[in-house]
C-alpha cells in the first residue's frame, strides 16, 4: 500500500474515532497549487546562476524574481509567503551577487534563534562551495569563541547574528567593526513576525542605532525582510526600519494537496463543560498516523508537554529495542549536537515521529513530513499555518490536525473554521516610541556615538530626553554635542525581552544555591510570590522565600500536579480619553490609564482538568504604572434592566471580562499575559474587587456598594500590561464591535449549560448565571436577539 493510501486510511480511522462525539468540526481539503516560475534575470552573476542550477534550482519562483527586481531598483522589500516557499533565496541571491561583483561588500543577517542561524549558515555554505569563491560567512553569537572574534570582525563578508548580540556585542564596539560598517550593503531581517510586542519594540530601536552607526561610517544599507503571513506586513516592516518598503506577497512556490482537520476533545461533563484532555487526544491522533508509518511532527505548547508526549508516544510506538529512536523530542535546552542529529534523522527518514515546541515552527530544514498534529491552538493564525506547513512541503498529499484545548480562543477557532480559513491573520504590533524602551536605547546610542544638537533618534525628537539624562549625570553637553559620561555600560543592563531592567533573580537552593532564571519586575509579583509553583524548562519549583528588596526569589525543586495562579486586586483610573466610538448600544474608548495592582492571594489549579484545588492569601507591595487601555462601557440603563439579580449581573461581568481577555488575542499577535483586565464604574471610577478575593480582604469602606447602586455603569478594561503600552489597546479599539461579535460567537457555540473554561470561565469561579448574563449583555450591546 502506498503512502497516499495509508494517509487516507488514517484519516478514515480518525473520522470513525470522532464520529460518536461530533469531535471533528471540519475537514478542509486544500487542493494542490502549481508553481509559477521565471528564468534567472540576465543581470544575475553567471557563476551564481551556475551554482544554483547545480543545487537543483533550475529557475526562480515568481516572487523570488519580483524581489530581485525591486532590490535591483534600490528598494527595501518585505517578502510574505508561506513556509518552504523559498524566502531564503530572495535575500541570498542579491547578497551573493553583490559580493561576487564587489568583494569588499558586507551584509548582516538577523535571525531570532540560534537554530535557524545555523540552518541558514549551512544553506549558504553549500552554495558558496559550488561557487568556488572565498566568501566568508561567520556566525557571531554568545557561543562564538573569543579568539575567533577578531578574525570575524576583519574578514567576514556575511555576519549571521541575532538582535541580542547586535545590541550588546556589536553596536557598542562598532570601532572594532569598521570594515563591516563602512561597506555594509544589506541588512536581512528574517522571521519579522517574531519581532512583536516588547521584544519587537526593542529591536526597532536596535535598528535605529544600527542605521545611525552605518550612517556615521558613510553607509546606507538596503533592508530585505521576510515574514510569515500576517495582516500588516508592510506597516510592520516600515515601523521596524522607518523607511518605505515594497511588499512581495504573490507566492509562486508550488504546494501539494493537504487535508486540514479541526478536532475538539469530547465533553465528558456537559454541566461543567469539562472535556477530555487535549494532550491525550493529540496522543491518540498522532498514534493513528504513526502506526501507518507516516512521518509525523507533533507540536506541543511547552517544554514540559513536549516531554510528556514523547514519553506517551514512545510507549505506543517503540515496541522493542530495534524500534528505539523512532520517536524523538526537540526543544530549546537540548544540546546543538543532539538537535542537528534529530534534524538529520528527520531529513533521512530514520525518525518516524518528533514532538517539538515552537522550535521547529521556523524554517529549519527537516525535509518533507507527512502529518502535523498541533496539540492546542498556537495562539495565532500565522503560527498555525507555519506549523501545519511543516507537513507536505512541496508535492504529494499531507495532513494537519489541530486539536483544541478547552481555552476560549481554541474553541472559537475550532467552532468557526470559516473564520480561520477566510480571515487575514492577526496584526503584529510594536511601539518603538514606548518611553521606557526609547530612553534605554538613547542611552545605548549616546554611549556608541555622541548626539548632536537637534539630532533625531529615528523619527523622534529627543532634546528633552537628553536634558533629563544630563540631569541624571549620564550625559555632558559641550560644543553642541551630548557625550556619555557615566561609567556604566548601558547595553549590559538592558534586556530586549522586558521593558524594565529591574529584574528578579530566581535562586535554586535544592542543593548548592545557583541562579536558574531572571524574571522581569511586572511578572515577578504574580509568578514568584511565596508558595508559588514556578516552572522553568519543565521543572517545578516551590517558592520558599520572596525577597522584594533584594529582588530575589529562593526556590526548591518539587513535583506536584498543580500550578498556581495569582489573585490580584487591580484599580484602574482613567487619566485621558484619546478617542471614543459608539457601538449599537454603549460605546468603546481608548486612552491613558493608571493601573495599581496588588497580589492578595493565589489559586492552585490542577494540570489538564484546570480544577481549582486550593487557595492561599498573600500581602505583597502594590505595583503601579501608567499605560494605554481599551475599555467597553455598558450604559446603566442597559445593565440595570437585565432580568437577573444584582449578584448574577456581577457574575456576568466577571464572565464577560474573562471571555474578552481570552478572545482578544484572536486579533492580535500577543499572549494572554500581555493584556491586563479589570472592571470599573464609569461614573465613580472605582474598580470591582476580584471574585475570588477573600471576603475579609474587601476594602474597609465597602466601596463595592457602588456596584449595587442603580447608577452603576460598568467599564470593562483591557489594558497593555506594560508601562507606556506597546500598541495592543489602540488595535483593540479599532476593532470596535468585531471583538464583541467574536465573544458572542464563542458563547453561542459552547455546549455547556452554566459556563466553563471554554467560554465565561469555570462555573465554580464565574458564579451562577454568568453565561446567561454575559450573553444578554453582548446581545443588548450589539442589538442581536435581545
Amino acid at each position: 500500500m502506498n503512502k497516499e493510501d495509508r494517509l487516507h486510511r488514517a484519516i478514515s480511522t480518525l473520522r470513525e474515532m470522532a464520529a460518536p462525539y461530533g469531535s471533528i468540526t471540519t475537514i478542509k481539503y486544500l487542493p494542490p497549487r502549481p508553481g509559477s516560475f521565471n528564468d534567472y534575470p540576465p543581470d544575475v552573476h553567471p557563476r551564481l546562476v551556475e551554482a544554483l542550477k547545480k543545487k537543483g534550482f533550475g529557475s526562480l519562483y515568481s516572487h523570488q524574481s519580483q524581489a530581485w527586481q525591486k532590490i535591483r531598483e534600490g528598494k527595501n522589500v518585505v517578502v510574505v509567503t508561506p513556509t518552504a516557499s523559498g524566502k531564503t533565496l530572495c535575500y541570498n541571491l542579491p547578497v551573493l551577487d553583490c559580493i561576487l561583483r564587489d568583494p569588499s561588500s558586507r551584509a548582516i543577517y538577523l535571525f531570532p534563534t540560534k537554530a535557524l542561524s545555523q540552518d541558514q549558515r549551512a544553506e549558504l555554505d553549500e552554495t558558496i562551495e559550488l561557487l568556488g569563491e572565498e566568501i566568508k560567512i561567520f556566525t557571531y553569537d554568545g557561543d562564538t569563541p573569543q579568539d575567533a572574534r577578531r578574525a570575524i570582525r576583519s574578514q567576514g563578508h556575511i555576519i549571521i547574528t541575532n538582535p541580542d548580540m547586535l545590541h550588546s556585542g556589536i553596536l557598542p564596539h562598532h570601532t572594532k567593526w569598521i570594515k563591516l560598517f563602512e561597506n555594509l550593503k544589506y541588512i536581512i531581517i528574517d522571521e519579522l513576525h517574531n519581532y512583536r510586542g516588547v521584544f519587537g519594540s526593542h529591536v526597532a530601536n536596535v535598528i535605529r542605532r544600527l542605521k545611525r552607526i552605518a550612517s556615521f561610517y558613510g553607509a546606507k544599507p538596503q533592508f530585505i525582510l521576510s515574514t510569515a503571513t500576517i495582516a500588516n506586513p508592510r506597516d510592520m516592516a516600515q515601523k521596524m526600519i522607518e523607511e518605505p518598503v515594497e511588499l512581495i506577497d504573490q507566492n509562486g512556490a508550488p504546494a501539494g494537496e493537504k487535508y486540514f482537520v479541526f478536532y475538539t476533545p469530547p465533553v465528558v461533563n456537559p454541566h461543567l463543560g469539562i472535556r477530555r484532555s487535549y494532550i491525550n487526544e493529540a496522543r491518540r491522533i498522532a498514534t493513528i498516523f504513526l502506526k501507518e508509518q507516516l512521518q509525523t511532527i507533533v507540536f506541543a505548547q511547552s517544554r514540559l508537554l513536549t516531554e510528556v508526549l514523547v514519553t506517551y508516544l514512545k510507549d505506543d510506538i517503540e515496541k522493542g529495542l530495534k524500534d528505539e529512536g523512532l520517536i524523538r523530542g526537540y526543544r530549546g535546552g537540548y544540546l546543538p549536537v543532539r538537535r542537528r542529529e534529530i534534524e538529520k534523522g528527520l531529513r533521512e527518514g530514520k525518525i518516524l515521529g518528533v514532538v517539538s515546541t515552537n522550535a521547529l515552527e521556523l524554517g529549519i530544514d527537516i525535509g518533507t513530513l507527512d502529518v502535523a498534529v498541533l496539540a492546542g491552538y498556537p495562539g495565532t493564525i500565522a503560527s498555525t499555518w507555519q506549523r501545519a506547513g511543516r507537513a507536505g512541503r512541496k508535492t504529494g498529499k499531507s495532513a494537519a490536525v489541530l486539536v483544541a484545548s478547552s481555552a476560549p480562543l481554541d474553541q472559537f477557532i475550532i467552532t468557526h473554521p470559516d473564520y480561520f480559513f477566510s480571515s487575514p491573520p492577526e496584526m503584529a504590533l510594536i511601539n518603538p516610541d514606548n518611553l521606557s524602551i526609547l530612553v534605554s536605547h538613547i542611552q545605548c546610542a549616546a554611549f556608541e556615538l555622541p548626539f548632536e544638537d537637534g539630532e533625531k533618534f529615528g523619527t523622534v525628537e529627543i532634546g528633552e530626553i537628553l536634558k533629563l539624562l544630563e540631569e541624571e549625570q549620564m550625559l555632558h553637553h559641550t560644543q553642541n554635542k551630548w557625550f556619555w559620561t557615566s561609567e556604566a555600560y548601558p547595553a549590559d543592563a538592558i534586556s530586549l525581552r522586558s521593558i524594565s531592567s529591574d529584574n528578579f533573580v530566581v535562586v535554586d537552593t535544592t542543593e548548592k544555591p545557583r541562579v536558574i532564571a531572571e524574571v522581569d519586575f511586572s511578572s515577578a509579583l504574580t509568578t514568584l510570590h511565596p508558595k508559588a509553583i514556578y516552572i522553568c524548562e519543565g521543572e517545578q519549583y516551590f517558592v520558599e522565600e520572596f525577597d522584594y528588596e533584594q529582588r530575589k526569589a529562593y526556590v526548591k525543586k518539587t513535583d506536584v500536579d498543580y500550578f498556581t495562579d495569582a489573585i490580584d486586586y487591580t484599580n484602574v483610573k482613567i487619566l485621558d480619553v484619546f478617542d471614543r466610538k459608539d457601538i449599537p448600544q454603549g460605546w468603546v474608548s481608548h486612552g491613558e490609564v493608571h493601573v495599581a495592582t496588588q497580589v492578595v492571594g493565589f489559586k492552585k489549579i490542577k494540570f489538564h482538568t484546570m480544577e481549582n484545588v486550593g487557595a492561599g492569601e498573600l500581602q505583597l507591595p502594590q505595583n503601579e504604572m501608567s499605560t494605554t487601555s481599551f475599555w467597553l462601557t455598558v450604559p446603566a440603563e442597559i445593565y440595570q434592566t437585565l432580568p437577573f439579580t444584582p449578584e448574577q449581573r456581577t457574575n456576568g461581568l466577571f464572565g464577560l471580562s474573562y471571555l474578552l481577555h481570552h478572545v482578544a488575542p484572536l486579533f492580535l499577535m500577543c499572549d494572554l499575559h500581555d493584556l491586563g483586565v479589570a472592571i470599573g464604574d464609569n461614573f465613580s471610577g472605582q474598580s470591582l474587587p476580584p471574585r475570588d478575593l477573600p471576603r475579609h480582604r474587601l476594602p474597609q469602606d465597602e466601596k463595592n456598594r457602588v456596584f449595587l447602586s442603580p447608577d452603576f455603569s460598568p467599564n470593562l478594561f483591557l489594558y497593555d500590561n506594560f508601562p507606556g503600552g506597546i500598541g495592543l489597546s489602540p488595535a483593540l479599539f479599532e476593532l470596535k464591535a468585531s471583538l464583541l461579535q467574536a465573544c458572542l460567537g464563542t458563547i453561542e457555540a459552547c455546549p455547556c449549560e452554566e459556563g466553563c473554561p471554554s467560554c465565561v470561565g469555570p462555573v465554580r469561579e464565574s458564579g451562577e448565571k454568568a453565561k446567561q448574563v454575559a450573553r444578554a449583555i453582548l446581545q443588548k450591546l450589539l442589538l442581536t436577539g435581545a
